[in-house]
């Protein structure tokens, strides 16, 4: 650890926040941490030491891609000992996808990564930025006697900090962005920051951390709909290099019980591709059994997603088949929460 207590590291990856709107024609464009100094001079005011890694050149986060996640994981272990914590700038639209694979990916982390955007640029009069950026930075270095407040993979955005893997984007269009359906909030900012702490995860001081870098993306997202074809299925469960599929299945689970659906579902596990169900409501948790219309998919193999979101289960799938070989290991771990990202029945 550095002995300055109060330091964080700024990750640019780009996004909303990254921008500022150009006077002369009103187009967005990238923004570096100087200017980023100039709209918010309450920087220099926090007390903080705040050292800032962009991305070269920032990415929209339509364009996230593993190999960002990747980057973004090897900054955190390189910087480890100088920072006590992390913010990451990044853009809206898959910022759930990226905290929860950083969340797979930081095993025994006991520092804050603290994930925000913003809906409106940095420069605009009514820009959430400036209160979304700061708030983080404040979370990011909070400690009690001498040990982070909230040791997490985190979302901060509007008043509210969500447990990365527990979040997904609910609007397009209000500044409260995301949501955490089934899990509670880890804190809520106002006059105070009040934290949740009995909902917050706490590691194991004497483990290091461990960064696990491997993913494999042959995954596949089916989300079933009323009329859907068995040509559809095939084609998808036949997709060369397919390892294992998301099923987004109806209610608490259930799909057709369609003689052809089970047996399109049975081949692919008999061929080894781990098929795991995920309930399409934002709320609840999938229970394989509870209806006769799901009993086909536990005769399958197919494997309960529980209350997982669908970018939480996505990047579990992608890091566990990269990290592991056998399809058992694989099984076993997602059959548990390994680090809170879901509510084991």
């Amino acid at each position: 650890m550095s002995e300055n207590k109060n330091a964080v590291l700024l990750i640019f990856t780009g996004g909303t926040i990254s921008m500022s709107e150009d006077p002369s024609n009103g187009a967005l464009r990238p923004i570096d941490f100087n200017r980023l100094q100039e709209y918010l001079p309450e920087l220099k005011q926090t007390g903080i030491r705040i050292k800032s890694i962009p991305f070269l050149p920032l990415i929209d986060s339509s364009d996230v891609q593993p190999a960002v996640w990747q980057r973004m994981a090897e900054l955190i272990q390189e910087n480890y000992d100088e920072f006590d914590g992390f913010v990451v700038l990044h853009g809206t639209d898959t910022m759930a996808f990226s905290a929860s694979a950083l969340s797979f990916m930081l095993e025994n982390l006991s520092k804050p990564v603290i994930f925000t955007g913003a809906q409106l640029p940095i420069g605009m009069m009514r820009s959430d930025a400036k209160e979304n950026l700061l708030t983080a930075i404040e979370i990011a270095t909070a400690q009690e006697n001498g040990q982070a407040i909230v040791p997490e993979v985190c979302i901060f955005f509007e008043d509210t900090l969500f447990r990365g893997n527990r979040t997904t984007k609910k609007n397009a269009e209000h500044f409260s962005a995301f949501n955490s359906y089934n899990y509670p909030a880890l804190a809520k900012a106002g006059v105070h920051i009040k934290y949740f702490r009995s909902y917050i995860h706490y590691p194991d001081p004497s483990n290091q951390l461990r960064v696990r870098k491997q993913i494999d993306q042959n995954i596949v997202i089916i989300k079933l709909f009323p009329g859907i074809s068995q040509q559809t299925i095939h084609a998808l469960l036949n997709i060369p290099e397919l390892k294992a599929v998301v099923l987004e299945s109806f209610g608490s689970g259930n799909a057709p019980r369609r003689t052809w659906f089970y047996n399109e579902l049975k081949d692919a596990t008999n061929r080894g591709i781990l098929i795991v169900n995920k309930t399409q409501c934002s709320t609840g948790s999938v229970e394989m059994g509870r209806y006769e219309t799901s009993l086909n998919l536990v005769n399958a193999g197919v494997l309960s997603g529980y209350d997982c979101t669908t970018e939480a289960l996505v990047t579990k799938l992608m890091f566990l088949l990269g990290e592991y070989s056998s399809i058992d290991d694989i099984k076993q771990r997602l059959s548990i929460s390994i680090c809170g990202e879901m509510t084991v029945n």
